[in-house]
């Protein structure tokens, strides 16, 4: 079985860039970015020309904003370190897609379950979104108690679990 880590914390606290670092330590990578792309969102698309730039040119980069699993199959025994930023938009698109909590979290078990049968080293990242306001739409409150599930559930199945907080990371759970 291959090691889990997750990585959490709020928006801008570090978690790509520690994730990268931890991905770094081998010479074999899969990056796999979940970003759905939107036309014309111009701020989205600097952002993520910057995580471009932060990430060395030698991994290999799959765009899947869905469908994790059949990728982790098709690439995953293939690298030592298989990193997927982020979770919350994975969720974001799932739930866009006609997903409901329920078929949510079966897609996490599953997630779970593949990660670390196929891959020797995963790496998770996820916002954690339930620390700010409430959301004021049943569908943003919907989405926040969701991806509060999700990453409960991928907690518990992780090796290691750390929480990001203004670049430096908090070990929730240590990697045996």
């Amino acid at each position: 079985m291959g090691k889990l880590t997750f990585i959490l914390g709020g928006a801008r606290s570090g978690k790509s860039r520690f994730a990268n670092g931890l991905a770094a330590k081998h010479k074999s990578v899969l990056y796999i970015a979940t970003y759905r792309r939107c036309a014309g969102d111009r701020e989205m698309e600097e952002r993520v020309k910057k995580h471009k730039e932060n990430r060395p040119r030698t991994w290999k980069v799959v765009e899947e904003p869905v469908d994790l699993c059949s990728v982790i199959k098709k690439y995953g025994g293939k690298y030592k370190v298989v990193l997927i930023d982020c979770i919350t938009l994975w969720v974001s698109n799932l739930m866009l897609s006609g997903k409901n909590s329920g078929g949510i979290n079966l897609s996490v078990c599953k997630l779970a379950n593949a990660v670390k049968k196929v891959c020797p080293v995963s790496i998770l990242v996820s916002n954690e979104v339930g620390l700010g306001v409430v959301p004021d739409t049943k569908m943003g409150r919907n989405f926040r108690d969701i991806a509060g599930s999700v990453n409960q559930a991928i907690a518990q199945s992780a090796d290691a679990v750390y929480f990001m907080i203004a670049g430096i990371p908090l070990v929730i759970k240590e990697l045996k």
